[in-house]
């Protein structure tokens, strides 16, 4: 959708995000390689009292299903930022339900504006555990 096409406080619920053990460990091993994500009988020292996930991994999971809905298609010209607020440790098992919101609409110029996408993600016990707010530039329709 084109940047004048789209409604300030528009929302999707997300398909729910599973966080597979193996997949997390893997990750873990090759972008965040620390005992809390990749060794379990240190884990069970920590006040966690088990493996938790990468927090990007956790995001990442989450943003792989906001981008089935994807709100600009082939009006996107580019990312601008992202920002990611973890509040709460997510687990092997976790399955994550998430809602995409738009939050801020900024014209930027007769071509382009800005749009931001505040992404909220809650466990199946409905604790939130992220949030993130993506600001992206996206094509005017003229």
């Amino acid at each position: 959708m084109y940047f004048n096409e789209l409604q300030l406080g528009f929302t999707v619920e997300l398909e729910p995000a599973i966080i597979d053990k193996n997949k997390m460990i893997d990750f873990a091993l090759e972008y965040d390689n620390i005992p809390l994500h990749t060794d379990e009988e240190y884990a069970k020292t920590t006040p966690f009292g088990k493996l938790i996930a990468p927090g990007v991994m956790s995001f990442m999971a989450v943003w792989a299903k906001y981008l089935k809905v994807d709100f600009f298609g082939e009006e996107l010209l580019a990312g601008k930022s992202t920002k990611i607020e973890w509040f709460k440790p997510v687990f092997a098992d976790d399955t994550l339900f998430a809602k995409a919101t738009i939050s801020k609409l900024t014209p930027r110029n007769e071509k382009n504006g800005i749009v931001e996408v505040t992404i909220n993600a809650f466990n199946q016990n409905g604790v939130l555990v992220l949030t993130s707010v993506t600001e992206a530039i996206v094509k005017i329709k003229k």
